[in-house]
């Protein structure tokens, strides 16, 4: 028994060594509310911890739907405390930040505050399709 433990133990090492290393590295910043109409949706809702594309990974709308597990890293600037909470949060992707959007992905407020102080306006994030 304590053979397949150590098996089972050396295989979660792996995989999360491996869904560590196939995340992108960005930037999130975040947006208020009113969330509508949105450029996939219109006028539908579809709750607060949604986000939007920016040209990297927008693909001429085919992120449109598509869930995104965003986890903090550190902020943006060299001297600035430790904005992120720990925590990750997952998103679907419902509108578009065009071009010049400060961030990789224009989280809702509530998504943003889920993994950084809001303060921080702007924070580096690891983030992967899930």
């Amino acid at each position: 028994m304590g053979g397949q433990s150590f098996i089972l133990l050396v295989a979660v090492i792996c995989f999360c060594t491996i869904s560590v290393s196939i995340a992108d590295e960005g930037t999130a910043t975040y947006y208020t509310a009113p969330y509508v109409p949105s450029s996939c949706y219109g006028y539908q809702d579809n709750g607060v911890m949604i986000a939007a594309a920016s040209d990297t990974i927008w693909g001429n709308r085919a992120a449109c739907g598509r869930m995104y597990r965003v986890t903090c890293t550190g902020p943006t600037n060299q001297g600035v405390p430790q904005p992120c909470t720990g925590r990750s949060v997952v998103v679907k992707i419902v509108d578009y930040c065009p071009p010049g959007c400060r961030g990789t992905i224009d989280l809702s407020q509530e998504a943003f505050s889920q993994i950084a102080n809001l303060d921080a306006g702007k924070v580096n994030i690891n983030y992967n399709q899930v």
